[in-house]
């Protein structure tokens, strides 16, 4: 059978077998060598008010959210591009 990428699409690498994690969109279970991750940083202020309190030298806290998300859902929002034949193999 043909194979589409080098990798077969994961990082792993030759570390054996390794953990899984939920989708944060459909709740799939991936290998986490083989999801997209996105991480955000997340402020519990109003917009407006952040930009004033910043604007008078506060401190503002912020929480780091991360999201997995599959190859499919990751597609689908955009996070990762379509590549052409030619440029998978890379």
């Amino acid at each position: 059978m043909t194979k589409k990428r080098k990798s077969g699409g994961r990082s792993k690498g030759s570390k054996g077998k390794g953990g899984s994690v939920q989708c944060s969109s459909c709740g799939r279970q991936v290998p986490s060598d083989k999801v997209k991750k996105e991480t955000k940083y997340v402020t519990l202020i109003d917009p407006m008010l952040a930009r004033e309190l910043r604007r008078e030298g506060t401190f503002i806290p912020r929480e780091r959210t991360t999201k997995y998300y599959c190859v499919s859902c990751a597609v689908h929002r955009g996070r990762v591009k379509i590549r052409s034949k030619k440029d998978r193999k890379t």
